[in-house]
């Protein structure tokens, strides 16, 4: 009995591995001194401040012609993102408003930024 134990034992420290090996990865290469520049972003932000002004990326644009505008820049680039960005102290109103103008131009995606 103490035989065949002996037996077991000398079989499984054989067939056991000796070192575990993991899976091949690649790691981060370190960047380079001067990185390449940054493609342009041709996001647009709808911004509404909490006076009730909206500006389109930083321009102030009247409720208005808010539809007109995001018209003339999404006529042909109807998959893009709009973003709608709300100051501290806008009305929820307000954002509903500027989202349902960005929907009503035809565009599905309207995104929401936080701080």
């Amino acid at each position: 009995m103490i035989d065949v134990l002996l037996v077991l034992i000398v079989i499984f420290m054989v067939i056991t591995p000796l070192a575990p090996r993991g899976l091949d990865a690649l790691l981060p290469q370190v960047s380079p001194d001067h990185p390449s520049p940054r493609p342009p972003s041709h996001d647009i932000v709808v911004t509404v401040s909490g006076d009730g002004t909206v500006r389109l990326n930083s321009e102030p644009v009247a409720w208005a012609d808010l539809h007109d505008r995001l018209f003339s820049v999404f006529r042909n680039h109807t998959g893009h993102v709009v973003f709608v960005r709300g100051e501290k102290g806008v009305e929820v109103r307000r954002i509903a408003q500027a989202i349902d103008i960005a929907r009503g131009v035809g565009l599905d995606r309207v995104a929401l930024m936080t701080q």
